[in-house]
């Protein structure tokens, strides 16, 4: 039997710092070697307990958060898990947490309810297990200095030339903030993306990415219309799937029961994505823990769409794309650096290319529209 994952608690509140462990003690592979209130504390534990992950609050004194994040990174590299305060703040300090290095965040409970807590600790026990096998993330992307505010450069009139959805979880929000600020102010497809995110931190999510891209970036509303140069995303604790109406295709929003233990699902988006558009379906399967998306995926296949998996080696957990991989669902496999210009590819003036050229071209490496007249040209 191997040993149990020695995990340290850091956070100010006395009661956290006795919860955190009861939640944990029941599992025999998860150990709680210390706590420490605050930042300053932490760092002396780090050294002296020698943790394998650590949870970590963001609001404390002496050294904060942040700061105490910013020297784990830097002298120790350990996973951390940020546990947020379920609150606009909350949600701000855990997405700039992620940009830092934290390896994923867990939300507070918004009060006592026992529900509330038996979540917050099973998301606390699997992203903890997941963190000590995978590490701190290897590398960490950030946008360039010149990445453009939000531009808001849809209309209400201009279809997309493509509906791009993609699903994404644990790394998530910097491979997104990374992708968006790439994306040329002229882009023609419309995003539409569920990220596994509790309710209120998607908001925020989207308001980070209208930041830094000149895409249009927004959460998701039931009934919005799938317009050119926009993305959305789906609000937390809501399924979001597509539906083609007689006056344009829109956002559906809907309360259902989790999928895959999820809500958002990305199971859900990928299936609508599969009914409704058919062989012009696309969509890209992105960095995170479980399976959730990978049957959508097949779906996306079955029906004759395109289909993409991030690369494991360029993710931060790469359960769901390798599942999907191994399971026969990936037309390409894509690196993460190459999804910016692959999405501009797909979404270029390609009314004339067929499926298997722009399938061939994606998978070669060819990301831009010249590359597709070299290749059909030479073919």
């Amino acid at each position: 039997m191997s040993d149990p994952v020695r995990v340290l608690v850091i956070d100010d509140s006395a009661v956290m710092r006795k919860l955190i462990p009861q939640l944990l003690q029941g599992d025999p592979s998860i150990q709680v070697v210390g706590t420490a209130m605050d930042g300053i504390l932490g760092q002396k534990k780090i050294v002296e307990l020698k943790p394998d992950v650590i949870t970590l609050d963001l609001e404390m004194p002496r050294m904060d958060g942040m700061e105490a994040l910013r020297q784990i990174m830097e002298h120790h590299h350990l996973p951390v898990i940020v546990v947020s305060a379920h609150n606009e703040t909350g949600a701000y300090s855990a997405l700039s947490a992620l940009a830092l290095g934290a390896f994923d965040f867990v939300a507070k409970p918004r009060d006592g309810d026992p529900s509330t807590l038996e979540q917050m600790g099973r998301e606390l026990l699997l992203k903890i297990k997941v963190a000590s096998m995978v590490g701190a993330p290897k590398q960490i992307l950030h946008p360039p200095q010149d990445a453009k505010n939000g531009r808001g450069n849809s209309s209400a009139s201009a279809q997309p030339s493509r509906v791009i959805a993609l699903g994404v979880s644990t790394g998530g929000p910097n491979a997104l903030e990374y992708i968006f600020s790439q994306l040329p102010d002229n882009f023609r497809g419309c995003l539409v993306i569920v990220q596994h995110m509790p309710e209120g931190f998607t908001e925020m999510l989207a308001n980070r990415l209208n930041n830094c891209s000149p895409v249009k970036v927004m959460e998701a509303r039931s009934g919005d219309a799938i317009v050119r140069g926009r993305a959305y995303i789906c609000p937390g604790n809501h399924h979001m799937r597509i539906r083609r109406t007689l006056n344009g295709d829109i956002v559906i929003l809907e309360d259902r029961a989790p999928v895959n233990g999820h809500r958002p699902s990305v199971d859900v988006l990928f299936n609508s994505m599969a009914k409704e558009y058919g062989k012009k379906a696309t969509a890209i399967l992105m960095t995170g823990m479980g399976d959730d998306g990978v049957e959508g995926l097949g779906s996306v296949l079955a029906a004759g769409g395109i289909t993409m998996a991030q690369s494991p080696d360029s993710c931060v957990v790469d359960s769901m794309p390798r599942s999907a991989i191994e399971r026969g669902y990936v037309s390409s496999v894509i690196t993460l650096e190459a999804i910016p210009g692959i999405l501009q590819t797909l979404c270029s003036n390609e009314a004339s290319w067929s499926r298997e050229e722009l399938v061939d071209a994606v998978s070669s490496g060819g990301t831009d529209r010249e590359s597709l007249k070299l290749r059909r040209r030479e073919s």
